[in-house]
């Protein structure tokens, strides 16, 4: 195997290894985002309630459904982020790819190109 046909199928491995991380990511900010919300939601049900401690401490709710509000919102941008750069892996692994099969088809055309050329040299060396 040519050295540079082995590199390029290092490099797709590579380039799938980090497209898988970004995928990976995305989905423990999606995740993130989705725990967030969950929570927001589940303080502002607990706010209405006449148990709640909501009516002793309302500042504390407050500022606690804004910083669940605002980790939500931050997850979602990182995942948007991460969604650009699972596209742009996903560019490159198709890029590399296109490369090793081109490679790869060239070094197969030689190949039986030579073994062309020696059965028909073999011939000559027969008669």
């Amino acid at each position: 195997m040519s050295t540079r046909k082995h590199r390029l199928k290092k490099l797709i491995k590579v380039q799938e290894q980090l497209k898988a991380l970004h995928e990976t990511r995305h989905a423990t900010f999606l995740a993130a985002a989705n725990a967030a919300e969950a929570e927001a939601r589940e303080l502002i049900g607990h706010f209405d309630l006449d148990n709640s401690l909501s009516g002793l401490f309302p500042d504390l709710y407050h500022r606690r459904i804004a910083q669940a509000v605002v980790r939500q919102e931050e997850n979602l941008a990182s995942a948007r982020q991460e969604v650009g750069l699972i596209a742009t892996a996903n560019a490159r692994t198709n890029m590399v790819e296109r490369a090793y099969k081109d490679l790869r088809n060239r070094d197969e055309r030689a190949s039986s190109d030579r073994e062309r050329l020696d059965l028909i040299a073999q011939k000559r060396n027969e008669e």
